[in-house]
């Protein structure tokens, strides 16, 4: 029997593992997803005066980024602002494993559930905070997604020339830092496995961005020049660069090879290859805009399919660029089982598709996803398996705890 063969649904890496989330928006929760789809149970606190996370029955992104980054979850309402709410979160956190919350700067203190605060209730307890900045002079300055794109840099290097800089088309920062705090959460977790002690663990939006713009600072500091934003472009190779196909369909092409270059030109039969302005990558960088004026002459007369068959046939790197709603049907994604369908918690509970996570082991199955919770829908059952009997319950539903 195989690797393959032998993986079932039981021993998920972390599927002993208890995480308690009081996230909100994108980042914390896309965290506490990310481990549980490594199979932790995840409990979202919520509180049911504010109407749970902002974009909880939001607007229809919202409401779109709510169901994505909350599925797998079971959902609980406290009012931690009260006795009864705090000590039934106390109650919770003796239990868990992992937090995980994504707070205005200092709220956690505020409201009594800190590093030290929690440490204090269980000492194995891993905290992570995704945040907009570490310890330092931004520390406490509100931070968006938007935030940290803008002072990394990667807003300077987004878009096109001439045009004012522009945020990436999805949530870049806020998820970064929800992949690095899943990742801070899992090296904590193994080396508590060794101390048996908890530890705190950050994951910052604007040093988390950071991390990915590294090549670009190096260039800037090695090459003494600034980089421009350059669209779909590339600075190594051209053409590079998505062009309109026969039947108005963006299609990106990029040959990263010379060789690749010569096959692209065979298959369009052009002899562009053979012109000394584009015989070389430094002779066809020189003479850009007229090499992209050139192909899109060729390729604007020929359909997209046509042309991505064509293309992939001789081993030339391209894609049509699909919109998001063409997504989900995707054929490679079909056929490799990477998404699933959830009925969303807010707006007219329609059925939709998500992606699973990616990432793929011989040894366990993924976990395939789970309706995010309407607000509170597990208040009850979660506390119930604290010890809470059913008079406790009602005292603090009559209370407005939950």
């Amino acid at each position: 029997m195989t690797d393959t063969d032998a993986k079932t649904d039981l021993d998920r890496p972390l599927d002993d593992v208890t995480v308690v989330e009081l996230g909100h928006i994108a980042a914390g929760p896309f965290c506490s997803l990310l481990l549980a789809e490594l199979g932790a149970e995840v409990v979202k606190v919520e509180r049911r005066a504010s109407g749970g996370d902002s974009v909880r029955d939001s607007t229809p992104v919202g409401n779109g980024l709510f169901n994505a980054v909350n599925r797998n979850k079971l959902g609980i309402t406290l009012d931690l602002k009260t006795g009864g709410g705090l000590d039934a979160f106390t109650d919770l956190i003796a239990e868990a494993d992992v937090f995980v919350e994504n707070l205005r700067p200092g709220a956690p203190d505020r409201l009594g559930i800190g590093y030290d605060d929690l440490r204090a209730v269980n000492e194995g307890l891993v905290y992570c905070s995704v945040k907009g900045f570490n310890e330092g002079p931004y520390a406490s300055y509100p931070a968006l997604d938007p935030v940290a794109e803008a002072l990394s840099g990667l807003m300077s290097v987004t878009g096109h020339p001439g045009n004012p800089p522009a945020r990436a088309g999805t949530s870049v920062a806020d998820m970064t830092a929800a992949l690095f705090g899943a990742f801070g959460v899992v090296a904590a977790l193994r080396q508590r496995e060794h101390t048996g002690a908890g530890q705190r663990v950050t994951a910052p939006l604007f040093e988390s961005t950071v991390s990915l713009m590294g090549y670009w600072l190096v260039y800037a500091q090695t090459s003494g020049e600034t980089p421009d934003p350059i669209g779909a472009g590339h600075d190594n190779w051209a053409p590079y660069d998505v062009y309109r196909s026969a039947d108005d369909r963006w299609v990106f092409v990029g040959p990263s090879s010379q060789a690749q270059w010569e096959r692209l030109c065979d298959a369009l039969d052009v002899r562009l290859h053979e012109e000394d302005r584009f015989e070389t990558v430094a002779d066809r960088r020189r003479n850009e805009p007229a090499l992209d004026e050139a192909l899109q002459a060729v390729i604007g007369s020929i359909p997209a399919a046509a042309l991505v068959e064509g293309l992939r046939e001789v081993d030339v790197p391209v894609a049509p660029v699909q919109d998001v709603s063409e997504v989900p049907t995707d054929p490679h994604l079909v056929e490799t089982d990477a998404l699933g369908e959830v009925e969303t918690a807010t707006g007219d509970h329609e059925t939709v598709t998500v992606p699973k996570l990616p990432i793929r082991s011989s040894a366990y199955s993924r976990i395939d996803p789970a309706d995010p919770p309407a607000l509170g829908a597990d208040t009850e059952r979660v506390l119930e398996e604290l010890g809470y009997d059913a008079d406790e319950i009602e005292r603090l539903e009559r209370d407005g705890v939950i």
